[in-house]
């Protein structure tokens, strides 16, 4: 099954941001980072020509790959004939009515395209009650950025966002040499266990918009963004942070007060 070679005469393309995976070793250390139990159900972001399905389906057959680029869906249909595949953009999937339809939470995993990580991501975020973890290969920077310490160049939005959701694990780097064609990148395969406990919809939804509100302005104070914000019409004075700070200074717990203190003013101005 995993012997099967890449069919060259399928191009990747650019315009799906399409790097194909062709190293078994690397492949092989992915699978094993995924580890997926027979009765859990796997979507694949983009499959391409399968090389990653293909390990994870002598594991488990209860695969739906999600796969834009039709030109390869029909050969994934008649050689793994037993997993589910969806022609379509997983950015536009119904992750809730798929979670419902199999009756478990679902575990996303996937070699994406580096230029939609961030939209995949916050996908992932506002899906939250349908999703177990997500083992993704994503570019090396930005996986530095997921797991970026505050108060350090890599401290923004990504890492402040996946760390109120998620645990991330960095599992490991990976060359652009195991890719055809190589990519000019370094790359690495991040693990996402995400938080059961945050089932407050809205207010997951405010504290992303809070986060983004507050690194608006990145080298300006917090009081300065938020003025510019959203939010720029609410009174701050009393929320307990030091204002005169920049975003990348403030820790989760104090973002997570911004966004309660921002949560309760709107209630009081019945919005």
């Amino acid at each position: 099954m995993t012997n099967k070679k890449l069919n060259k005469d399928i191009k990747p393309l650019k315009r799906f941001g399409q790097n194909y995976l062709v190293d078994k070793n690397i492949l092989g250390k992915i699978a094993n980072e995924i580890n997926p139990l027979e009765n859990e159900w796997i979507v694949e972001i983009g499959p391409g020509q399968g090389a990653l399905t293909r390990f994870l389906y002598e594991r488990t057959k209860n695969i739906i790959a999600v796969e834009i680029d039709k030109r390869v869906v029909e050969n994934l249909s008649s050689e793994l004939s037993k997993i589910k595949i969806l022609n379509e953009d997983f950015l536009e999937l119904n992750l809730t009515e798929i979670s419902k339809q199999v009756g478990s939470k679902l575990r996303i995993v996937g070699n994406i395209p580096y230029n939609l990580t961030s939209p995949i991501l916050f996908k992932l975020f506002h899906n939250l009650e349908s999703i177990n973890d997500t083992v993704l290969m994503v570019q090396n920077e930005v996986a530095l950025r997921m797991t970026g310490k505050k108060g350090t160049k890599d401290y923004g939005i990504l890492a402040v966002v996946l760390n109120y959701f998620a645990k991330v694990d960095l599992c490991f780097k990976v060359s652009p040499n195991v890719f055809y064609p190589k990519p000019n990148v370094n790359s690495a395969i991040v693990h996402l266990h995400f938080n059961k406990s945050l089932t407050d919809v809205e207010f997951n939804a405010l504290f992303i918009r809070t986060v983004k509100a507050c690194f608006g302005n990145r080298r300006k104070t917090l009081k300065n963004s938020l003025n510019n914000s959203i939010f720029g019409r609410l009174d701050f004075t009393d929320c307990g942070i030091d204002l005169s700070l920049r975003a990348e200074q403030l820790d989760l717990n104090e973002f997570i007060q911004l966004t309660q203190f921002i949560r309760e003013k709107k209630l009081e101005s019945g919005e």
